[in-house]
């Protein structure tokens, strides 16, 4: 069964002191799932314990890699072709389905793919700032004197409140995706 521990925590090189992992950890170590559970403890820092001092295998970190490329992929209109082929080599490299020259040619094709177009991106939106900054100022400008600063300040807390809500939804199924996979792990 893997453990989380004091001095696994330790070897991880975890950034707190001794005197918080002992706060933090009981001497017998915590479960993946208690360690998940620990809303004591910022949520990257619960993902953090999962992945480098839980003793998770490389495959397992890999699948749940994949699980999260994939996530994101799905919130693209049109995810880059080269993108989804690299995770998919990716996962077939993880159960020993892929060679390791493969997963580096998918990984190249991603990567030439990512700096193409971000190249073209960068130049367009380079384009479209300087267009916008003439417009926009003036146009913020006239909207700032022209609305109450009240329902702008609610709008922009609405948003953020859903924005983090989002944001925390989603690291809490990365958090269960981690555990299920480590606790499902027969490799210590």
């Amino acid at each position: 069964m893997h453990k989380i521990t004091r001095e696994s925590l330790r070897q991880a090189g975890a950034c707190y002191s001794d005197e918080r992992i002992a706060e933090l950890v009981p001497p017998e170590g915590l479960t993946p799932a208690e360690v998940a559970a620990k809303t004591d403890l910022p949520v990257v820092d619960r993902h953090w314990a999962l992945v480098h001092a839980a003793g998770a295998s490389a495959r397992i970190l890999r699948q749940h890699a994949c699980w999260c490329a994939r996530r994101a992929l799905k919130l693209v209109d049109s995810p880059d072709p080269s993108s989804v082929a690299a995770v998919e080599v990716a996962e077939r490299f993880a159960i020993g389905e892929a060679t390791q020259d493969e997963l580096f040619a998918a990984w190249d094709s991603a990567r030439n793919s990512a700096t193409y177009a971000a190249r073209y991106a960068a130049t367009d939106a380079a384009r479209a700032a300087a267009w916008a900054a003439a417009t926009d100022a003036a146009w913020a400008a006239a909207w700032a004197a022209a609305t109450d600063a009240a329902p702008d300040a609610a709008r922009y807390a609405a948003r953020y409140a859903a924005t983090d809500a989002a944001r925390y939804a989603a690291w809490d199924a990365q958090l269960q995706d981690l555990v299920s996979r480590i606790e499902g792990d027969s490799e210590p």
